[in-house]
Formats: C-alpha cells, sequence, structure tokens
C-alpha cells in the first residue's frame, strides 16, 4: 500500500485498485482507521488529538486525494501530498 504522506507519527496511504466509496487508510502506532474522502466516515479507532490532525488535513488536500484516488484506481502512480500545516 503505498505511503503518500506522514506527519506526526500519521502515515497516509491508499491502496491500488481498492474497493468504493473513494477513502484512505491512516495508520497511527497500533491504531488504524479508513477514511471516507467525500465525507469524511471514518471507520477503525484512533486517538482523538491523532483523528483531529488526520480530519483536518483531509480539508486541507481533499481535492489531492480524489486525484490520487481516481489514479489509484487506474492503477497510476500515486502523488505525494504535503503533510498537515
Amino acid at each position: 500500500m503505498p505511503q503518500i504522506s506522514s506527519f506526526y507519527g500519521i502515515i497516509i496511504l491508499m491502496n491500488f485498485t481498492d474497493h468504493a466509496p473513494a477513502h484512505f487508510h491512516a495508520w497511527y502506532n497500533e491504531y488504524k482507521v479508513i477514511v471516507s474522502i467525500k465525507d469524511s466516515i471514518v471507520k477503525g479507532e484512533m486517538p482523538g488529538r491523532a483523528l483531529k490532525m488526520i480530519l483536518e488535513w483531509l480539508e486541507q488536500h481533499r481535492e489531492e486525494l480524489m486525484k490520487n484516488w481516481e489514479k489509484a484506481q487506474k492503477g497510476d502512480p500515486l502523488d505525494k501530498i504535503d503533510p498537515l500545516k
């Protein structure tokens, strides 16, 4: 699963040809979540502070994430996305 960003110990990944809806994976220590790009629905467990940063990052990069999702569905290389600012 390609890593597309990381910040404050949080790793953001996206699978090639993964199932709909468009989403990304976020890992922080032993915690893992799946986050829907369009509606920010979170599945999994994550400490509150880390989840807040992930959702803030999502808001900053939603368009880039959707472009990466489209690339992933085609099997094209994914772009790196800037960390949380």
